[in-house]
């Protein structure tokens, strides 16, 4: 197999290159994780960075909270004379810095076996 840093032949069940500082245990590939900045921008609907990051419940959970909000901030925003309606984007903070703290869910996909003829 080739190093994936500077493309010299290994045999398969090397674990490190003799001519650069590459090691198998420290190669990470992007395969299965949620970006959190993704995750962040889908929050401006609640629920959505959640489910994203595979917390389905959570994410559903957002979602409904986000109507009772929605009504709270209405009737502040009646008695306030409209300044009320700024406290909805304290829960939007509040869903993004969630969804940006937990940890993924998504499953890595199955180790690649190479082709089978």
């Amino acid at each position: 197999m080739p190093c994936p840093y500077c493309g010299h032949l290994l045999p398969k069940d090397a674990t490190s290159c003799d001519r650069c500082d590459w090691t198998r245990g420290a190669t990470e590939t992007a395969e299965g994780k949620a970006s959190d900045a993704m995750a962040v921008l889908l929050s401006i609907i609640p629920g959505l960075g959640h489910i994203y990051k595979g917390h389905r419940l959570a994410g559903f959970l957002w979602m409904a909270g986000a109507v009772p909000a929605g009504i709270f901030v209405f009737l502040a925003a009646i008695a306030s004379a409209g300044f009320g309606a700024g406290l909805f984007f304290f829960y939007l903070i509040a869903v993004m810095l969630h969804a940006y703290a937990i940890d993924d869910r998504v499953m890595p996909s199955k180790e690649d076996e190479g082709e089978q003829y």
